[in-house]
């Protein structure tokens, strides 16, 4: 294959980034992580007075053990061997480059990490002390962050949403009848989410407490101080307070803590694996597998419990 004109490295990474937003339906976290990675390839072979296309695999091999050297986790030195796998499969698969260097790198070994899980006990701690500083006689705008505060936890346990999903809903979200949520996720994929009773009522309460300051946004979670809706480091903070409060290890508790404990008292209650990949918006269930401990603990219980030649308790 006849190469291309050779380009920039920083073209040839806005090209590759074009594609994934175009091609793949990438948001901009997303975006904004392969550029930084890509950059910090491209730095690196420049201080080698290499480019991305004037790379070998020696060079490529030789940058991966330099974030190792550098401290890099194993998870994150695999992160930029994807992004860098990627960047050159494009690259050759539009003629910009007339070979891929990077397709017979390894990555690092590396065991998948259990996902941090609250239990359903500390989960009702959390909501029980969200509730209480909700019902104390505090100023009007101390009780509408307290309500909101609520709203956040009831929702985000109840549907399992992304913290970039979750404040990025509309207000409109609270003004429908319906049980369900309409969430476009990832890639523009668009999944239904059903809403139980108590996130209803409290994105009514919250709702109606908004009314009552005249408080008008088209974000079900605007932000108080400035125009646009709540940040994910403002609920992720907010979160880590409420877990000193309610006498939790602040480290143990996010927004996404919350949406794996969703996913893991589901399974814990029987939910069945495809449903909560549905659920959790997970385009491959290679990745809602990082749960399947919870659905051994189930089995190994059923057995135990079930099985005629169990052992007496």
């Amino acid at each position: 294959m006849a190469a291309r004109k050779s380009l920039p490295d920083e073209r040839l990474i806005a090209l590759f980034l074009d594609m994934l937003a175009a091609e793949r339906g990438a948001g901009a976290n997303t975006l904004s992580a392969y550029a930084h990675d890509l950059e910090d390839l491209g730095a690196h072979l420049a201080a080698a007075k290499k480019s991305i296309l004037g790379a070998t695999t020696d060079d490529l091999r030789g940058y991966l053990g330099t974030l190792a050297r550098r401290g890099l986790k194993p998870s994150s030195v695999a992160r930029r061997l994807s992004a860098l796998r990627q960047l050159y499969r494009f690259l050759y698969a539009e003629g910009h480059a007339t070979a891929d260097p990077a397709a017979v790198l390894e990555g690092p070994r590396r065991g998948r990490a259990l996902p941090k899980v609250l239990s359903m006990q500390d989960v009702d701690r959390l909501l029980s002390c969200a509730q209480a500083a909700a019902r104390a006689d505090t100023s009007p705008m101390r009780h509408l962050r307290a309500l909101r505060l609520v709203c956040l936890i009831e929702v985000l346990y109840a549907s399992g949403l992304r913290v970039s999903e979750l404040i990025a809903l509309p207000a409109s979200a609270a003004h429908r009848d319906g049980r369900m949520l309409v969430i476009r996720g990832k890639g523009g994929r668009e999944r239904l989410v059903p809403l139980n009773t108590a996130a209803r009522t409290a994105m009514q309460a919250y709702q109606d407490a908004m009314s009552e300051q005249d408080i008008t946004s088209k974000w079900l979670f605007p932000s108080f101080g400035e125009s646009g809706h709540l940040t994910r480091q403002h609920a992720a903070r907010e979160l880590k307070d409420l877990a000193r409060a309610a006498g939790l290890a602040p480290a143990r508790v996010s927004p996404h803590v919350l949406r794996h404990a969703f996913a893991s008292h589901l399974l814990q209650n029987g939910a069945d694996l495809r449903v909560v990949q549905t659920l959790l918006g997970h385009a491959d269930i290679s990745t809602t597998q990082i749960y399947t401990h919870v659905l051994e603990e189930r089995l190994k219980t059923m057995v135990r419990d079930l099985h005629p030649l169990a052992d007496p308790q």
